[in-house]
């Protein structure tokens, strides 16, 4: 038995898509724990176990984790949480403890980079996932912490700019290399893991891409891929912020957020070396083509 969380989420939908596949060839049943069930299609949810409700509460990890062999675990995001160590650790605490009142044998779960480095103390959310990361691995479970960089995804959110203005923007140095990973990627990793669970112990497993690239270089790429001029445009640290909090997020993310954004500029996604184990098949020319021209096509 394997359970997903957030399984219409970015990740968990595309984990769940890919077990959908390759679960029955491995004996293996899926549950899923999910807080609007309505937005499962009905041909998922003929074929999975339904758990309605939120992963952080008690009395669902209870029912949902009865059982299961493994979990492939995310926290969503709050974004009015009154800190992150409520967001983060505060949030997976119930479950915790479910993996130990029900055996759990593994779990994966979507954490970061930056583990080991100078700044992993003061990079934000980051910080805090690796907090999580402690947390779970107290359990005694087997647990793989997927070791993640910036999603070329994140770019979906500003299709409307690139359509438009031609411009894309973050807070990192226009010249600043650094890996970023396609979901489907991430998806694909921890599938694997949750399939086979040869694997022991608590560690981590990076997913890297396959290149470092600038913004500048992205910029070119989805210049090439559209067929237009696209151009990186720099945000101060101040302006995110203030953006942010226009938004109606709430300080501790917003805090958690720039602390994140500094520390990714300053080196954060840097200290694991790209070997055939830590990189992902997808190029970003690649994930332009399939993914953000239908998406800017639209």
């Amino acid at each position: 038995m394997i359970v997903i969380t957030t399984p219409t989420g970015n990740i968990g939908s595309q984990v769940l898509r890919v077990l959908l596949e390759g679960a029955p060839q491995h004996g293996e049943e899926l549950r899923v724990v999910v807080r609007e069930p309505a937005k499962l299609a009905d041909s998922v949810r003929e074929r999975v176990e339904v758990v309605s409700g939120s992963h952080g509460d008690p009395e669902i990890v209870d029912r949902a984790f009865a059982g299961a062999d493994a979990v492939f675990w995310v926290v969503p995001l709050d974004a009015q949480a009154p800190s992150l160590e409520i967001a983060y650790s505060g949030f997976t605490r119930a479950a915790a403890q479910a993996f130990t009142a029900h055996g759990v044998g593994h779990v994966v779960g979507v954490s970061a980079l930056g583990r080991g480095t100078a700044l992993a103390d003061r990079a934000g959310l980051v910080t805090a996932s690796l907090a999580m990361d402690d947390l779970i691995a107290g359990t005694g479970v087997a647990y793989r912490a997927l070791a993640l960089p910036s999603f070329m995804d994140n770019l979906l959110r500003e299709v409307g700019s690139i359509r438009d203005n031609g411009v894309f923007t973050d807070s990192v140095a226009a010249d600043r290399k650094a890996p970023s990973a396609a979901t489907r990627d991430i998806a694909a990793t921890a599938a694997g893991l949750l399939l086979d669970r040869s694997w022991t112990g608590t560690g981590s497993v990076p997913v890297l891409g396959p290149e470092d690239l600038s913004p500048n270089d992205m910029a070119r790429i989805m210049s090439e891929v559209l067929g237009r001029p696209v151009r990186y445009e720099r945000q101060s640290l101040e302006d995110l912020g203030a953006a942010l909090t226009g938004h109606g997020i709430g300080a501790a993310f917003v805090q958690g957020m720039v602390d994140m954004k500094r520390a990714k500029d300053e080196g954060l996604d840097d200290g694991v070396p790209r070997t055939a184990q830590t990189a992902s098949p997808t190029t970003f020319g690649q994930w332009c083509e399939q993914v953000l021209k239908p998406a800017v096509l639209a």
